[in-house]
């Protein structure tokens, strides 16, 4: 018999700045917590699929969004990614460790910036999907040209003219703040990624110990094997996997299917991977 699903209940989560993130619990509050960290522009509701499945499993599952994205853009706000690695994810981070510690998956973005955080011992372990380098030269296939069109052209233009990016219109997922579009389409501009802009404490990445699996994806133009290795050689403790579709019966996974339902052999990989930590 299939349990029933685990529904989710609304939280806020406030960060040291005072900005009230919108937030899902999923599962026992004593259970064992981990944080789902989003994509650029990715609702936390995306998410819904693989935080029911871990409560199911017996873990206190926790999404949430960005300040200025979906649930958490209640007010305006001149966000940066800057502030929801420094700020937002730190916060939710520790909301959910409360005395201890807590696991973290990292979807594209959620996997990039998780170096930042202030205090990487409140993390037990971490899985990243796709937490890949932007630039245009580690992407696949019609990508390479899209992502640099996109970093030179699109998202400085568009992040000039408008107070939010309107990602939403062209169908890539949730409006954003500009400021944030801007920083990524500076960041995709350098062959260094988020590692060349000097303002972030870029080192925290080497205290950043906690064991982590990171994902590659064979049909992902995005997160190639390529692209991911020049982000994870950042994080000091990493073992590297590259999931092909075939291998695990799946028709596709891409840069979102490892979310979707469907992609259980992936989701058992992620709780093996906890189980050790």
């Amino acid at each position: 018999m299939t349990a029933p699903p685990i529904a989710p209940s609304p939280i806020v989560i406030e960060t040291d700045d005072g900005f009230p993130l919108a937030a899902m619990s999923y599962g026992d509050r004593d259970a064992t917590p981990v944080v789902i960290a989003a994509a650029m522009a990715v609702p936390q509701r995306f998410y819904r699929h693989l935080a029911a499945h871990l409560a199911t499993d017996g873990h206190r599952s926790i999404t949430f969004d960005y300040r200025g994205v979906a649930a958490s853009a209640t007010a305006p706000t001149e966000a940066t990614i800057s502030d929801w690695a420094l700020t937002d994810l730190p916060a939710v981070v520790s909301h959910a460790a409360g005395s201890g510690r807590t696991h973290l998956i990292g979807h594209s973005l959620g996997g990039q910036i998780a170096g930042l955080v202030p205090r990487p011992e409140l993390i037990a372990s971490m899985v990243t999907i796709v937490a890949q380098s932007g630039h245009w030269r580690f992407q696949g296939g019609n990508q390479r040209a899209l992502v640099a069109f996109g970093s030179y052209v699109t998202l400085p233009v568009l992040g000039s003219l408008f107070r939010r990016m309107p990602f939403e219109a062209v169908g890539f997922g949730e409006d954003v703040p500009a400021p944030a579009a801007r920083q990524w389409a500076r960041w995709s501009r350098d062959r260094n990624y988020l590692f060349g802009d000097t303002s972030l404490p870029l080192d925290r990445y080497d205290r950043f110990t906690a064991p982590t699996l990171a994902f590659s994806v064979d049909d992902d133009d995005w997160g190639t094997a390529r692209s991911v290795d020049a982000v994870m050689q950042n994080y000091p403790n990493v073992e590297r996997r590259h999931l092909v579709p075939s291998e695990l019966e799946m028709d596709q996974i891409g840069h979102m299917g490892a979310f979707l339902p469907g992609a259980l052999p992936i989701w058992d990989q992620i709780l093996e991977w906890f189980d050790r930590a």
